[in-house]
């Protein structure tokens, strides 16, 4: 299987699957003398992992990470950072009643036929698991970021119908309810919205928004390799991500240019921009300005309704009924996993 790395000058490789002994990233590029410890890498690994609220499945993993390479004393020495996290509550038989089925909304059935077998133990290689190393990765990306004085900032904007007005953030607030919204009144709503989704046995998606600052002006390259691009690579990687937007985004079919264009100003010998509709990003180089990066995220495929499929061994027509421990919700979870391939897209382009 090709197309487990990511990079060129920053570079990580995932490995694992859902249901294996597992999961794990190789971090290569990293210059030597960056502060890492494994607290550091764990505090990311802890926004997303399993069992967190009622509203994430109820697989109990710790997703301890241990760093078996790069780093000593606390300190990366250069070299290939390797990082693995074991699984500890794998419960394959939830899946041995669909084995022969595919299942509606995975890639079930793409991955099939492209490679003639599947891993039906939770997807394998597709499942959402797997960004347990991106996020691993990620983590290591941020810290050299820091070091350069780029900070990110992700959050959930929207989840179903009860979406945060950009002028109601709380930024404050974010790590203070579940669902990582900034704000604690929207946060509540899109609680009641979730539990009716779970009540009905259905799934909901939402909209996670990344706001990236310090970014210096003159990243990215103007064809080919733009800046906005190679987010939008990073970002769309992610399994369940359908769409991803840099400032206004899709709203700009709605605009005009006297509205959509950014003004510039003089201010202390600076070039400043009045306003931020481009989202940071002109021409495919950052102009300096935060950039603002959205990301679409489906509902989760694995709902307990029954839903029509296809038995792969008799060629029939059935229902399937998914079992298992699964997120109602996506978004809270990915909320970090966005920040981590944001944060991998920009560390390589600065490279």
């Amino acid at each position: 299987m090709a197309g487990s790395t990511f990079g060129t000058l920053f570079r990580i490789t995932t490995w694992g699957e859902s249901h294996g002994p597992a999961l794990g990233v190789v971090v290569d590029g990293c210059p030597a003398g960056i502060p890492l410890t494994t607290d550091y890498i764990q505090a990311f690994l802890d926004r997303r992992k399993p069992g967190q609220s009622k509203f994430t499945t109820a697989r109990r993993e710790s997703d301890t990470v241990e760093i078996l390479s790069g780093v000593f004393e606390g300190y990366t020495t250069g070299t290939p950072i390797s990082l693995v996290v074991r699984n500890n509550d794998q419960r394959s038989h939830d899946y041995s009643n669909i084995k022969d089925c595919y299942r509606p909304g995975h890639a079930d059935y793409t991955f099939d036929k492209k490679y003639g077998l599947r891993d039906y133990r939770g997807g394998g290689r597709t499942s959402g698991r797997e960004t347990i190393g991106r996020v691993a990765g990620g983590a290591v990306a941020s810290r050299i970021l820091e070091c350069l004085g780029i900070k990110l900032t992700t959050y959930t904007k929207a989840i179903g119908p009860v979406s945060i007005p950009s002028d109601a953030y709380d930024y404050s607030v974010i790590n203070k309810n579940r669902l990582y919204m900034p704000n604690s009144e929207y946060a509540q709503q899109a609680a009641a919205y979730l539990e009716q989704c779970i009540s009905d046995q259905d799934s909901s998606g939402g909209l996670i928004e990344c706001i990236i600052e310090g970014m210096p002006a003159g990243v990215g390259e103007p064809v080919f390799d733009k800046l906005d691009a190679s987010l939008a690579k990073a970002v769309m990687s992610i399994g369940a991500v359908k769409g991803v937007e840099i400032g206004d985004g899709f709203s700009v079919t709605s605009s005009k240019g006297s509205i959509n264009n950014d003004s510039f100003i003089s201010e202390n010998g600076q070039v400043l921009k009045q306003t931020n509709h481009s989202g940071g990003i002109l021409g495919g180089i950052s102009d300096g300005s935060s950039i603002i990066l959205r990301a679409a995220i489906k509902p989760t495929p694995s709902i307990s309704q029954i839903q029509e499929t296809v038995n792969v061994q008799t060629q029939t027509n059935t229902q399937i009924q998914v079992k298992g421990r699964h997120d109602p919700c996506i978004v809270p979870r990915a909320v970090v996993v966005i920040e981590s391939m944001a944060a991998l897209g920009i560390l390589d382009m600065l490279g």
